[in-house]
């Protein structure tokens, strides 16, 4: 027969306490072929379940040589190690070992799960191995509903499950009866026979006697090696050429997927504790990106919004100017305000737009028309009287198509002799005034001109409370021109028949150093004040998910701890320290994936009872959740769990799979 195992000189020591060291093996050598059903028999403490450690590769620390098919398993990489453990060794334990939430399926199939051998080729082997061991009726019932000798036989099954030359039976039938011994050992003989090496640890002569060779083991030393015969074995040794792979990511995940399952109660607390903390993060950036987008819808509506309005400078300062503005500098500080003034009052020349301005404006695509405007803002020097009341006058500006048919409450737009109110100012004087005549005041430079106009209609304001009269621009340069004065368009607005341009309008128009309407500017001021607040108490929400990692930390230590075992038989099957690694960081990604989601939903559901209650009591939505926030949370939820469980995850993969195993 084929010799499989060779030992050369074995020796192993323990490092004591004390700083001793024992020795557990001393120069153990034998060789081993296929087909044999070896026994190795001794004391408990004499060394046997070490040396199956070691020729398991379970062990690596020791001296000596361990031979498996002339290659000294002492100098397997991790890699090799790993191969090593998936095809070429199986493990039957002593008490059985199963993974308790996998059904008996899974647990025969996870070395072929560890190879990344797909579902439905492992789930094929794993019922014809089990119909072989007499398990047929019971290969989707979990370890915990099945007997002890049934067990064991779940354990041999696995232990076949890759074909490997090599099977280790470590005391297989110490937890069972007599007649259930019986049954198990005509099993490991049937293995034998079929062509494999069988050592079986037993310290019972009964059970040794039942092999083809017995090795007697004593104080670490093989004292005698005694050949009791032969089996009849009916095939040679036949093994792939091909490498097992690497268990999958996928695969990760579906173990990971079953253990939370089998604590599902632990696991959904953890969710919900961590999905609060989601929740509250997601809810403060949805209810800021509601809040702002009401302002700028409400901003938006009182303009049309297929019209750019456009300045030669802002009407309020910008940010170089709020830093110049801070900077404490008093001729920088009135030189600002003066010009801001200008801007407001209309007054000033760096104001006014040039031939060259309008041409600029006019070349950028998408613009249809340009119209020209005049507005100026007025400290009661302005005003309009009807019979014997009087309204002061503080905005007057030129008709725009920035003023939308929908503005106009009632009358129409300006023409020649006519003027627009705003309905405050027009309800002041009377409360039907359009079609009358009203005697206006203004300050046209440094001339004040009074003159009679006909009230034309009424408008809502737009997005001020200021008194306002507005003309046509061809009325008011009439007035300008009449009075000695050239009138110069300190405003400009651009009409596009897409409103799809208009975004893209106003960006080129700040690229050619314009300014947008001190509405825009306002908005826009109000919006990064919005935004500042939002992430402010998005980021004092977000504290809590700092309890929520400590949390998962916590739950995947314990975790750990209980399937402590579990992680010995994965190594022991071939899993390599980054599949074990996997298994618990998909655990935590499942655990922050169910976190992010629930948080998500609860947010959706708090959205719909604050916006009923807003929309019936102000008119107004004010969550608004976006499919973006949705992605943020579940993704925050998911770093933090990953990040919290990467811990426990490297923890487990650096368990001694000898040590681990031994855990009860």
């Amino acid at each position: 027969m084929t010799e499989i195992l060779q030992l050369k000189n074995v020796v192993k020591f323990y490092q004591l306490a004390d700083g001793e060291r024992f020795e557990a093996l001393r120069s153990i050598s034998a060789s081993f072929e296929a087909g044999e059903l070896v026994s190795i028999v001794g004391e408990s403490g004499s060394g046997k379940s070490t040396l199956m450690n070691l020729i398991g590769g379970l062990d690596s620390d020791f001296s000596g040589e361990i031979l498996y098919r002339g290659e000294n398993i002492h100098d397997y990489s991790p890699k090799q190690l790993a191969d090593y453990h998936k095809k070429s060794i199986g493990f039957i334990f002593q008490n059985f070992n199963l993974i308790p939430h996998l059904n008996l399926i899974d647990n025969v199939a996870l070395a072929m799960t560890l190879s990344n051998v797909d579902k439905a080729t492992r789930d094929q082997k794993a019922k014809e191995l089990l119909t072989k061991v007499g398990l047929k009726d019971h290969v989707y019932k979990k370890p915990d509903q099945i007997s002890g000798g049934q067990k064991q036989r779940v354990a041999i099954a696995r232990a076949l499950i890759n074909d490997p030359d090599v099977i280790i039976a470590d005391e297989p039938t110490g937890a069972l009866d007599a007649q259930t011994t019986d049954t198990v050992l005509d099993l490991i003989k049937d293995i034998a026979q079929s062509g494999k090496l069988v050592l079986m640890v037993t310290h019972s002569d009964r059970v040794a006697s039942h092999c083809t060779r017995i090795l007697r083991i004593d104080d670490g030393r093989l004292i005698s090696d005694e050949q009791l015969g032969t089996l009849n074995v009916e095939k040679e040794v036949k093994k792939e050429t091909a490498k097992p792979k690497n268990m999958s990511l996928l695969n990760a995940v579906r173990l990971a997927f079953l253990n939370m399952k089998a604590k599902l109660g632990r696991n959904a607390l953890v969710a919900f504790g961590t999905s609060i903390g989601i929740m509250a993060v997601v809810l403060m950036l949805a209810l800021g990106r509601g809040v702002t987008t009401y302002i700028k819808d409400t901003m938006n509506s009182y303009a049309n919004p297929n019209v750019t309005e456009v300045h030669r400078q802002s009407m309020v300062p910008d940010q170089k100017q709020q830093k110049d503005l801070s900077s404490g500098d008093p001729a920088e500080l009135s030189k600002i305000q003066q010009n801001n003034m200008a801007a407001l009052t209309g007054k000033g020349t760096d104001n006014d737009f040039t031939a060259k301005d309008l041409k600029k404006l006019s070349a950028i695509k998408g613009v249809d028309k340009v119209e020209k405007g005049y507005s100026t803002l007025s400290l009661g020097t302005n005003s309009v009287t009807y019979k014997k009341q009087n309204a002061t006058i503080m905005t007057l500006q030129t008709m725009s198509s920035n003023i939308t048919k929908s503005s106009i409450v009632d009358g129409k737009a300006p023409k020649k002799g006519e003027i627009l109110l705003d309905k405050g100012t027009a309800d002041l004087l009377d409360e039907d005034l359009v079609g009358k005549k009203v005697n206006v005041t203004l300050t046209l430079g440094d001339k004040k001109v009074e003159e009679t106009f006909t009230v034309s209609g009424t408008y809502e304001q737009q997005g001020s409370n200021f008194s306002t009269a507005i003309m046509s621009y061809s009325e008011l340069n009439r007035l300008f021109t009449a009075n000695g004065l050239q009138l110069k368009p300190n405003v400009v607005y651009l009409y596009t028949k897409n409103k799809d341009n208009t975004e893209k309008i106003k960006d080129k128009v700040k690229e050619l150093g314009f300014s947008g309407s001190m509405q825009e500017t306002m908005t826009a001021m109000f919006t990064q004040m919005l935004d500042v607040v939002s992430y402010v108490l998005a980021a004092i929400a977000a504290v809590s998910l700092v309890v929520s990692a400590i949390m998962i930390l916590v739950v995947l230590n314990i975790s750990v701890v209980e399937r402590t075992k579990e992680i010995g038989v994965l190594k022991a099957l071939g899993a390599r320290r980054r599949d074990i690694r996997r298994i618990f960081v998909s655990e935590a990604f499942l655990i922050g994936l169910s976190s992010g989601l629930l948080g998500v939903a609860v947010t959706f559901v708090l959205q719909l009872l604050v916006n009923r209650f807003t929309i019936a009591t102000f008119e107004v939505p004010v969550v608004s959740l976006t499919l973006s926030y949705a992605l943020i949370g579940i993704g925050l939820s998911i770093v933090i769990s990953m990040i919290a469980g990467f811990l426990p995850a490297d923890r487990a993969s650096k368990l001694d799979p000898v040590e681990a195993l031994r855990k009860e």
